[in-house]
């Protein structure tokens, strides 16, 4: 029998030494996002742990990062050279200074381990790190690494991804740490309130259109041109269009209403509200998604490595969700394919629990368990 006391008990306890955590990452949502869940779950395990957050004062961080009473140090921002021009000879010198100013972080906060999410700053962390013999946790959001990832998961074994499909080395699959307010999310419960609040009306089918913090042009332009066309299906919307992209929908005063926004800090409300999404297929977004069972229609941004269709394949291969190609997404294809599918409530019913079944909802803590165990291991021999 378990011992009353103990039973609601973590896996594995905050010991009294760990004090202090640095959490690196910043750039967009997809990496300030899961940042912000570890320090909650951090601060829930040890209350009064010394949470400090580096980013740069460019990034979402800078304001993301202070609203949820975190600490937040800057570094400069470094990016990879792309070509062979001025930026090369300037690399090194650019690289160099990132990693001092990381270390003074690490110094005046009294960092007892390092843990990366990826971007421009986790690199300078990783390496001030490894310079002072702190351990390190590197956590992969999407299915394919980025450089930062790569080069930390050189550097320690205690390497955490997303998905199962990321090849990295020591790498384990904990999923990704999501906020409370996303994790512990019952969406029926809170239909009500999030559509009252959002200003939506109680009723209709609902559609949430977002294409992340930094907007996508795509979306943006294929739903301004079908705005009068969802309400006349009797579909309402909350289109998140991205900061300094918002646009004036052409509705019917009086059918359902077409909310644009140009970010939306309570997703939790717009995820409770909605009945489908469409948006493109950062880790974070499929993730959010999935845990809280929401289906959704997946963009892939049409740049890059492809790792946005990877994101999403699990999901979709499990009902949860369609893919469809950035060039294909219309406002024919919202006429012939989208107005049906959200006509269809046994359909989205199918869909959402397809997405359900393919969620995670306690990486935070999973994460949390491995920086324990980082910091119990270190001065051992890699």
């Amino acid at each position: 029998m378990s011992d009353p006391l103990t039973a609601d008990a973590p896996p594995l306890g905050l010991p009294p030494a760990l004090h202090s955590v640095l959490l690196a990452g910043g750039g967009t949502a997809g990496h300030v996002s899961p940042l912000l869940a570890t320090a909650d779950a951090l601060r829930r395990r040890l209350p009064g742990v010394k949470i400090t957050a580096l980013g740069t004062e460019r990034g979402i961080e800078a304001r993301l990062v202070p609203a949820r009473g975190y600490d937040l140090r800057f570094v400069p921002r470094v990016p990879m050279p792309r070509a062979a021009d001025a930026s090369v000879v300037r690399f090194p010198g650019a690289l160099r200074a990132a990693v001092e100013a990381a270390g003074r972080t690490i110094d005046e906060a009294g960092a007892q381990v390092v843990v990366g999410f990826g971007g421009y700053v986790s690199s300078p962390a990783y390496l001030a790190a490894r310079r002072r013999g702190i351990p390190i946790v590197v956590h992969e959001q999407n299915a394919r690494p980025g450089f930062a990832n790569r080069l930390g998961a050189r550097l320690t074994r205690h390497v955490a991804t997303t998905f199962s499909t990321t090849r990295l080395p020591h790498a384990r699959c904990l999923g990704m740490p999501l906020r409370a307010e996303i994790s512990r999310l019952d969406r029926a419960a809170r239909r009500g309130q999030a559509r009252a609040e959002l200003g939506l009306w109680a009723d209709p089918v609902t559609l949430l259109v977002t294409g992340g913090s930094l907007g996508a042009q795509r979306l943006n332009e294929t739903f301004a041109a079908r705005s009068r066309a969802l309400g006349e299906a009797g579909v309402q919307v909350l289109h998140a269009c991205g900061a300094g992209k918002g646009f004036l929908p052409v509705a019917d005063p009086d059918g359902p209403p077409y909310l644009v926004r140009e970010y939306v800090d309570r997703m939790d409300l717009a995820y409770a509200a909605a009945d489908l999404v469409v948006c493109r297929a950062g880790a974070n977004t499929v993730c959010e998604l999935a845990a809280v069972g929401l289906p959704a229609v997946y963009v892939p941004l049409p740049i890059g490595n492809g790792e946005q269709r990877v994101n999403a394949s699990d999901v979709a291969a499990a009902g949860g969700g369609v893919i469809v190609d950035d060039a294909e997404l219309t406002p024919v294809w919202v006429d012939v394919v989208l107005i049906p599918m959200l006509a269809d409530p046994d359909r989205l019913a199918r869909m959402a629990a397809g997405a359900a079944s393919t969620g995670r909802r306690n990486a935070d803590e999973a994460l949390v368990d491995l920086i324990v165990k980082a910091f119990q291991a270190r001065g051992r021999r890699r």
